[in-house]
């Protein structure tokens, strides 16, 4: 039985809430997404071993955990999506059409899984009186070392360098409208994990374990009471290898008539050198514009992300970033010749490109503007809400 069947089995259709235990509200909540690809079956399977196992355990818990199916449409056929990328389809125009109290008519079936996962979601949210974590289950089309994805936050990266899991910043300049870009904007701790090939029974295992353990680093569970603790610990860690941290530098971002193909071969992390061959599109030869490591390299399909390229970060950069953030030096950035606070709030500045040569790239890095986009001759850049504080905490 292929792993497409095995979810068409214990997936229903628009029923995305899998399992939920503990009722602590003032505890931690965390949140785990499997499936928000239909094609990604591993976390799926992964989220149903764990909920076997967590309800003898209820009464031990200091939180909440849900677990959830994303695109069950998309299971049910064992396809990426039906019409649209579920995750990317998270932006605020999406979110305000797809609101459970629009009442307007779905126009894809994408807006319809959307819907069904807010009208979970936003209670859950909305009754939190502790921190809120989200965990997003993923695979990748080729082999490779299981990785993190984070949005640069302080809180966010305090939570994933808890995990014996190498770590992937500044994949939010590259992508738009991901479910847990939505989730980190409210104030949640979000991490995203690629655990291994699709199909690969290790995948399901890399999964599994990692919930375990993101449970114990939330607070939610004691590490005397996860099931075979050690166990899991060293499944991620023979799985993921020495932890590091890198950052994404580029993103090939592709279209189904570019007819891209990616050469045989390539796995996560394999090292390149810039100019090197790395694919094919109706235009010719892509090369890779520097020399890097390779990561997510497409051999699927479905997909707009045909690969991307990145680097390692030195722990000096880290530290220094935390002390910059710590001392919110980032409020005061707009004093600069050339920066400009904008009408979106503290979080998004305008910098005047005749002046941003002084100011290198890499400076706003450090204070967590990572997204831009361009207006003119004016480089917007902004950063994620919610960088150091939570804003759950504060409820009473």
């Amino acid at each position: 039985m292929d792993s497409t069947t095995k979810t068409a089995e214990i997936v229903a259709e628009g029923e995305h809430l899998i399992a939920s235990f503990g009722t602590e509200i003032c505890g931690p909540t965390l949140l785990v997404f499997g499936g928000i690809h239909g094609n990604e079956t591993a976390g799926i399977r992964a989220v149903r071993r764990v909920a076997k196992k967590i309800s003898a355990l209820e009464p031990r818990l200091s939180g909440r955990v849900y677990l959830f199916a994303g695109n069950t449409r998309a299971l049910q056929k064992g396809v990426r999506f039906i019409d649209i990328d579920l995750n990317r389809h998270w932006t605020d125009a999406n979110i305000t059409r797809n609101d459970p109290g629009s009442h307007l008519p779905p126009q894809f079936s994408e807006d319809r899984e959307q819907m069904e996962l807010l009208a979970a979601i936003l209670p859950i949210l909305d009754s939190a009186r502790g921190e809120v974590y989200a965990l997003d289950l993923h695979s990748t089309s080729a082999e490779g070392v299981p990785f993190a994805t984070v949005g640069d936050t302080m809180r966010n990266r305090r939570f994933a360098t808890s995990l014996p899991v190498t770590i992937l910043l500044g994949i939010e300049e590259q992508l738009e409208g991901t479910l847990l870009e939505y989730l980190n904007n409210i104030g949640a701790v979000t991490m995203g994990f690629e655990g291994g090939q699709h199909y690969a029974e290790s995948t399901v295992n890399t999964h599994e374990s990692l919930v375990w353990l993101a449970m114990e680093r939330a607070g939610i569970i004691a590490w005397r009471d996860v099931p075979d603790a050690e166990y899991h610990a060293q499944v991620v860690k023979n799985a993921t290898g020495k932890p590091e941290i890198l950052e994404i530098r580029y993103r090939h971002a592709i279209a189904e008539e570019d007819a891209f193909t990616m050469h045989p071969g390539y796995e996560n992390f394999q090292l390149i050198e810039k100019d090197e061959h790395l694919a094919d599109d109706r235009i010719g030869a892509v090369r890779a514009r520097e020399s890097g490591v390779i990561l997510m390299p497409l051999y699927q399909k479905l997909g707009e992300d045909g690969f991307f390229i990145g680097r390692r970060i030195r722990p000096f950069w880290l530290w220094l970033s935390a002390v910059l953030r710590s001392l919110h030096i980032a409020d005061l950035m707009h004093f600069l010749p050339g920066v400009h606070r904008t009408d979106r709030g503290r979080e998004v500045l305008r910098v005047d490109t005749k002046v941003a040569r002084f100011f290198p790239l890499q400076v706003f890095h450090l204070l967590g503007f990572r997204k831009l986009r361009w207006a003119g001759e004016s480089l917007i850049v902004s950063r994620r809400k919610h960088d150091i504080e939570s804003p759950f905490k504060d409820r009473g």
